[in-house]
């Protein structure tokens, strides 16, 4: 199966190093989408089916958390597997994210590694 993946993130450098990420991870991607924010991720999910979406929380106009309860609201947290990367590591708030339909959090800076340990895990229910 391939995946059609959106990164939304207000940095073109973390917007790339995601996709790299992801391409390193071997993750079969039909297309890649990306936002700035979380205006533009709605409007990409109003014209796009997207698989897997991996978020920033800290972003101009509206963020993460601010996107993912609009998400949450509309039922699409349950058919887009959402990863969450920040610098922002509140214990709370990553717990109310994940209450909230979040599949994963991943800590900035992230490796590699770890996106694909996340990728095996949400998506690829830890398939080799």
């Amino acid at each position: 199966m391939s995946y059609t993946v959106l990164v939304v993130d207000d940095s073109s450098i973390i917007r790339y190093m995601v996709k790299r990420s992801i391409t390193m991870a071997d993750l079969e991607v039909a297309s890649f989408h990306e936002a700035v924010d979380g205006f533009e991720a709605l409007a990409v999910l109003s014209r796009t089916s997207v698989d897997v979406m991996f978020l920033d929380l800290n972003m101009p106009g509206m963020g993460g958390v601010e996107l993912v309860e609009k998400m949450a609201r509309d039922n699409l947290l349950s058919k887009i597997a959402v990863i969450v990367f920040s610098a922002e590591h509140n214990p709370e708030r990553v717990e109310m994210l994940l209450k909230l339909g979040v599949r994963a959090y991943l800590k900035k800076p992230f490796r590699p590694e770890g996106v694909r340990e996340v990728i095996r895990t949400v998506l690829l229910r830890g398939d080799p």
